[in-house]
């Protein structure tokens, strides 16, 4: 196992992520009883995560991939959302799973809910792997979540701090002395 990295404390070790990512395939392959499944994993954070939770999902699945930016490279949301990077496939007609890595506010998945609808799939439902209720400003569904934690900036599987940390097989808490006295995300 990697050790952790100096000014990261592990919040969620890699046992843990892996064992509840098992757990939510098994309660999405509930609700989706039969049906092929679109997996949009939101870029870039998400990538660890959906690419774990397809494997582990024993349903057809489709993946495609969203860019939506409101942090412009920072530890504090900018408030104004904007797509980096679009769909590839339709999804008209289909039973669409937004995997996200971690929901604070919810001004960003409320946003790309409300783009997603216009698209017309037959189910939109979200999964985050992180829930971060104390900082919601937004009152957004999400059907299945793998862990609520606290409000601190949180990196690691995925998750960054200006480009830095995704790679760690863990979530941890950065220092807030790393990110220079900006708000958590």
């Amino acid at each position: 196992m990697r050790e952790p990295v100096d000014g990261v404390s592990v919040l969620i070790d890699a046992k843990r992520l892996r064992d509840r990512i098992e757990s939510l395939a098994r309660e999405i392959e509930m609700v989706y009883d039969g049906l092929d499944l679109h997996l949009i994993c939101v870029l870039k954070g998400a990538t660890f995560f959906m690419v774990d939770l397809a494997r582990a999902l024993r349903c057809p699945v489709s993946l495609d991939f969203i860019g939506v930016s409101s942090y412009g490279g920072g530890a504090r949301s900018s408030g104004i959302v904007r797509i980096t990077k679009d769909l590839d496939i339709s999804i008209e007609g289909r039973d669409v799973l937004i995997v996200e890595d971690i929901v604070d506010t919810g001004l960003t998945l409320a946003h790309m809910r409300e783009l997603l609808m216009t698209r017309e799939p037959r189910s939109l439902r979200v999964c985050a792997l992180l829930d971060k209720r104390e900082a919601r400003l937004s009152s957004v569904p999400i059907d299945f979540v793998g862990f609520t934690i606290p409000n601190s900036f949180v990196v690691g599987y995925g998750l960054d701090y200006t480009e830095r940390y995704r790679e760690l097989p863990y979530v941890g808490v950065l220092e807030p002395s790393r990110y220079q006295g900006e708000s958590s995300r």
